[in-house]
């Protein structure tokens, strides 16, 4: 029982540390980036210059999230393992080539602040040069995110199954996860292979969303059930 009790309160930190990344990925992804961020180069180049400090806030933010992911797969890892440590320590590796991708892929945010700041590179670029490179390191960036969401997919998949098999939850919970990581697949691999309909299936993340909420919200006000 001292066991149950144990993994109970981690599911609960677990729970909370998902929540808040689920909090700071919105604000980073939507709120801060998504208002700067336009259809046209010159305007995002002009946002960007006015809400700098906004936009190393988002970068900060976003670090922080994938912080956040370390004790996080620990805490899932030891929940899960009890059902199936294989499949959870893939789950696990899955996460992490996730985390270590978006992590590098940050690098693409930082460089359009050195290249406003930077008079090197000012005086060196036509003002619609620096504008197209910012741009195209933006889009890059959004490559590189639906790059790391593959990874982030089949963790999602391998989670839902254990979910799913797990005692300790209900399985509706593992069906929203496995539908979350085929949301995240579907978009991404849309992205890459026919980015002319990346707009079209974006909204299939909202179903990420619903997922991961769900699974978050259930381990931080449940945690886990304890079965004699």
């Amino acid at each position: 029982m001292k066991k149950g009790v144990s993994l109970s309160r981690y599911a609960r930190i677990g729970g909370f540390l998902y929540l808040l990344i689920i909090v700071l990925g919105t604000i980073g992804q939507i709120a801060i980036r998504g208002s700067i961020i336009t259809m046209d180069a010159e305007s995002t180049y002009q946002n960007l210059m006015t809400s700098e400090s906004l936009w190393r806030l988002g970068i900060i933010g976003d670090v922080m999230m994938h912080a956040l992911d370390i004790p996080l797969m620990v805490i899932l890892f030891m929940l899960f393992r009890i059902v199936n440590k294989y499949i959870a320590l893939l789950g696990m590796l899955f996460n992490v080539i996730q985390t270590a991708v978006l992590v590098a892929n940050k690098m693409l945010l930082i460089i359009p602040t050195i290249l406003i700041n930077n008079p090197e590179y000012t005086e060196s670029f036509s003002a619609s040069q620096i504008q197209a490179l910012v741009y195209l390191l933006v889009d890059m960036h959004d490559y590189g995110f639906g790059l790391g969401l593959i990874f982030f997919g089949f963790a999602c998949l391998t989670y839902g199954y254990l979910v799913y098999k797990s005692d300790h939850f209900p399985r509706i919970l593992g069906v929203l996860v496995v539908l979350a990581g085929l949301c995240y697949l579907i978009n991404s691999f849309v992205l890459i292979l026919a980015p002319e309909y990346s707009g079209d299936v974006f909204y299939v993340l909202l179903f990420s969303f619903i997922g991961e909420l769900s699974f978050a919200l259930w381990l931080l006000i449940k945690g886990i059930r304890i079965v004699k």
